[in-house]
């Protein structure tokens, strides 16, 4: 696909793992990456990091109002927006339902269902202007059933909506695509695992997603560990 200026990509939940490796995949391949965290200083040394072409801002995704201004100053800097990658998310420190901990599950659900929502809902605007694509981290834990977790639940929910929006955003060109890995090595997990599958293999799926030509419409792509 032949473009005259380079396109730009939003991502949340940036600031480390998978969301900071598909940063510098997609700046690799030329793409302007918008950066969006909580986190200022990781954003910040990011930014510097790719150089040219990345935009950090510090950013609540639970906050529509956060939301629709990091949008507005996307849009101010490159000109528009050519797809998204809903990326942030977390689980819990107490699994199951009985020993489960509520107040974990209302921040979990703002953030890994309602933050999905409002990015989408914030950006869809912008997107339609170009066709734009709509990336979003599932999990294998939305596609199986996992005793008690409500961490999968949530990941259902986005299987779910994905593939809702993919046949909204079809009406007027656009594409959205569910990435759904296994065990990823990131700071999820307590310990390392550098057996599993790593940030930057999620971060190629993504790249691989947003670099379709326009008669490829790839709905979901379902990464496992090689062991």
């Amino acid at each position: 696909m032949t473009q005259t200026t380079p396109r730009t990509l939003l991502i949340t939940g940036a600031s480390s793992g998978i969301g900071a490796a598909t940063a510098r995949a997609a700046s690799a391949k030329g793409w302007n990456v918008v950066l969006l965290a909580r986190r200022k200083d990781r954003l910040e040394e990011l930014a510097e990091e790719i150089g040219d072409g990345a935009l950090a801002i510090e950013c609540d995704v639970t906050d529509r109002n956060a939301l629709q201004s990091a949008i507005a100053k996307t849009t101010e800097t490159y000109g528009g927006l050519d797809a998204v990658f809903a990326n942030a998310g977390k689980g819990v420190s107490n699994p199951g339902v009985e020993n489960g901990d509520p107040d974990e599950w209302h921040d979990m659900i703002h953030l890994n269902i309602l933050a999905v929502l409002y990015t989408a809902h914030a950006a869809l605007p912008e997107l339609k202007k170009r066709k734009g694509m709509f990336v979003v981290t599932g999990s294998k834990a939305g596609r199986e059933h996992f005793k008690g977790s409500i961490y999968s639940a949530t990941k259902w929910f986005v299987q779910g909506f994905a593939g809702n929006l993919a046949e909204e955003m079809r009406e007027w060109g656009g594409r959205c695509t569910v990435i759904t890995p296994g065990m990823v090595n990131t700071e999820f997990f307590d310990e390392a695992k550098p057996t599993k599958l790593q940030p930057e293999d999620i971060a190629d799926a993504v790249v691989f997603a947003i670099e379709q030509r326009e008669t490829s419409d790839v709905r979901e792509i379902h990464l496992m560990p090689a062991d």
